[in-house]
């Protein structure tokens, strides 16, 4: 049972509009969102982060954002944040291959080596305490503009934020979420957990 319940998607007009953006990337608004309008200025903040950050500028793709995303939510354990990541990165040209490899990354062809730096960095980013180090700045830096660094780490921020706030509230899993999850990460340990 979720910490707070969410409001209904039009609850504030104004949130509601800023919150269309989610329909391209999940189909739905999330029930994260409709628990912030209890405090419409933390959501349309939420919202117009999300969507600069998730922009893009130059060779990070919505799918690499979204698995980026996603690894960053499965090292610090937030399933809501899982399935809603390997959703989108469905959405956005994920192969189920690619979704259903990820944790398999570092072994696998189905991942550039620029990926590979990037998830790398997800993880050490990711972590408590952070454990970003010059090894894996350097790969990094050998793959990516500091723009793109910028990219990146705007989305692994931006899940810490999520992941803290999802598990935390125990937010519900939307069935689009719950059935993605079920089906691109079954060969983890992912299940719905508290958030039902």
């Amino acid at each position: 049972m979720p910490l707070v319940t969410p409001f209904a998607s039009d609850h504030d007009s104004e949130v509601a509009e800023l919150a269309r953006f989610f329909n391209e990337t999940l189909g739905f608004c999330p029930n994260s969102v409709l628990t912030m309008q209890r405090r419409p200025a933390i959501a349309k903040a939420f919202i117009e982060l999300n969507k600069s950050v998730m922009e893009n500028k130059d060779r990070v793709t919505s799918e690499q954002k979204r698995l980026i995303g996603y690894l960053t939510s499965a090292n610090t354990g937030c399933r809501y944040c899982q399935a809603h990541t390997i959703l989108a990165a469905h959405r956005y040209g994920g192969s189920d291959e690619r979704l259903e490899n990820i944790w398999n990354f570092r072994q696998s062809d189905l991942y550039t080596a620029g990926e590979k730096a990037a998830f790398e960095f997800a993880l050490a980013a990711s972590s408590v305490p952070n454990s970003v180090d010059e090894k894996i700045t350097k790969e990094l830096h050998k793959h990516w503009n500091e723009g793109e660094i910028v990219e990146i780490l705007g989305v692994i921020s931006l899940f810490g934020y999520l992941n803290r706030w999802n598990d935390s509230m125990a937010t519900s899993l939307e069935k689009g979420a719950l059935e993605a999850g079920k089906t691109y990460l079954k060969q983890s340990d992912w299940e719905q957990g508290k958030h039902t």
